[in-house]
């Protein structure tokens, strides 16, 4: 009946074209249709339900979602369609079959008499709509960016649609779902998640898989040997007989480029309370393997606000040999060099008053890096040596303790370092056959690794806590949680090969295995002739 095509808008000042992208003119197209439409309908007043048409899947996801969700530009265009074709559905076009391009590629008459979907549209329009053409679902469907804010949420969404379907069925109606979610729902979510990123990404090496054939030679996967399990591609490996979680033996592939696996560096980065690239990918491999993670985890880190803002320049230079303590083997925490943190504020429950000060006390060992945190109340020697019993319980007695010359250690002035600390402190652990040694005064340099010690443990608070006030347990608890983090730290470079070793971590000197990893199954009892070369 009527037709209408504009042409992209000029700079008035310039007399160039703006820089519009494709998106906003598909926009600006569907807008134009709405007025083309409202036109017509009030003077041509039609009862039927109205269909739009577009070939952009972007302008079809901006007008099934609310205008307040995008910017000025998308977000008032979007409103004023929805307006107008209130009463109508939008559906997708593929581009080849749009009657519309022919009006804006321009055509000459002679050519327009021959364009049959011109005058009648495509052949399908006069068949049912059930044979009309259906949108591909993308991934902007399944991972919404609205949905992308809580990094968790995309698994529980799944599971409460996947337990809606459950209760919906008549069948089911005695034996509802009901209650929080379990962890079986979550890991069916997961998995779901996991197919739906792996038909979009490997859809091909899948087909072949499904029918028992080898992936491509060009395939990218390929030199991960990829098998298939429950439907999901799982590196292939030689570990098969191997006495450990499956996860751990066949990791699931996933794809650097597709939003899940974004997601899962996400959760992983904040749940490890904001840990560097190591840990990330060391904590990530224990069930996914992601192709070209690095470059992934790289983006991740550099795109977190907080990581950007707590991360200083930091200078490099040359340092000098190491000391014996730091190259003698030795067992965890038979060489340690303790510093102090903080102040930091706790509350204690049941009391009123302001929150008081307290001190954290980080005890290194120097051979294996692991991390022993004790909370301190203040700054007397006191409290230290209280800190350090407990430490000694629990860790056992060192043979040398490293310090450096912090007050709290030798004192305001010399009569106090003679009187107080050393009659006290250096006397004790003389009795105990503990070596204590001072490094020499302002050289943070030779406590380096204590220091770093601290500074991993500030970032991980400061950027999980922030400015919050813990009460004393909470306040504890967070301890232990940060000093699991920080032991379990890989101390070598990690392997792109799926064969190798798992990272080794300051935990697997303490309990022999990680301690932020799902625990294995226990071999004690097995007969050591029954025993693999692996177990």
């Amino acid at each position: 009946m009527t037709s209408k095509s504009r042409v992209a808008p000029l700079d008035e000042t310039r007399r160039k074209r703006k820089k519009q992208s494709i998106p906003r003119l598909e926009l600006s197209s569907a807008l134009l249709l709405s007025h083309l439409f409202d036109k017509v309908h009030r003077n041509i007043p039609v009862t039927e339900k109205a269909y739009f048409w577009t070939d952009s899947t972007i302008v079809k996801c901006w007008l099934a979602s609310s205008p307040s969700r995008w910017q000025v530009f998308v977000a008032n265009r979007v409103s004023e369609i929805q307006h107008l074709t209130k009463h109508g559905v939008w559906n997708h076009v593929p581009g080849t079959e749009n009657p519309a391009d022919i009006l804006s590629r321009g055509i000459t008459p002679q050519e327009l008499q021959r364009q049959h979907s011109w005058f009648n549209g495509p052949a399908w329009l006069h068949q049912h709509p059930i044979n009309w053409p259906k949108e591909a679902h993308s991934t902007v469907e399944y991972f919404d960016s609205a949905i992308l804010e809580e990094k968790v949420s995309v698994v529980r969404l799944i599971a409460l649609i996947r337990r809606f379907r459950h209760n919906a069925q008549e069948r089911h109606r005695y034996c509802r779902i009901g209650g929080p979610i379990n962890s079986n729902e979550y890991e069916i979510a997961i998995e779901h998640l996991v197919r739906l990123s792996q038909q979009e990404s490997f859809h091909r090496e899948y087909l072949n898989l499904a029918k028992n054939k080898q992936v491509e030679h060009s395939s990218r996967i390929r030199s991960l040997n990829p098998l298939l399990q429950d439907d999901i591609i799982r590196v292939g490996g030689r570990l098969r007989h191997a006495s450990v979680p499956e996860d751990r033996k066949h990791p699931i592939i996933l794809d650097n480029h597709h939003p899940l696996s974004k997601l899962i560096l996400d959760y992983y980065h904040i749940k490890l309370y904001h840990a560097g690239q190591q840990m990330i990918i060391a904590s990530v491999r224990e069930r996914f393997w992601i192709t070209n993670i690095r470059k992934l985890a790289r983006k991740v880190i550099h795109k977190c606000v907080i990581c950007f803002r707590a991360k200083p320049r930091a200078t490099e230079q040359l340092m000098g040999d190491l000391p014996p303590e730091r190259v003698t083997p030795a067992p965890p925490f038979l060489r340690v060099g303790v510093d102090y943190c903080g102040p930091f504020h706790v509350t204690y429950p049941n009391r009123r008053g302001s929150p008081m000060k307290c001190f954290i006390s980080i005890f290194v060992c120097l051979v294996t890096k692991a991390v022993h945190l004790e909370l301190v109340a203040d700054l007397t020697t006191e409290a230290f040596l209280a800190a350090l019993k407990r430490f000694i319980a629990r860790r056992g007695k060192p043979i040398t303790m490293m310090c450096d010359n912090a007050k709290n250690f030798v004192g305001a002035n010399p009569n106090i370092y003679k009187q107080q600390f050393q009659n006290s402190v250096v006397k004790e652990m003389a009795e105990d056959r503990i070596d204590f040694k001072f490094i020499p005064a302002r050289s943070p340099n030779f406590g380096g690794l204590w220091e770093a010690a601290v500074k991993l443990f500030k970032g991980a608070f400061k950027r999980t806590i922030g400015t919050r006030v813990l009460q004393y347990d909470e306040m504890h608890t967070v301890l232990t949680q940060v000093e699991a983090i920080l032991n379990s730290r890989p101390l070598t470079p990690l392997s792109n090969d799926p064969g190798d070793l798992e990272a080794l971590t300051p935990s697997h000197f303490l309990v022999q295995r990680q301690l932020t990893a799902v625990a294995e199954p226990d071999l004690e009892s097995v007969p050591t002739n029954r025993l693999s070369l692996w177990q």
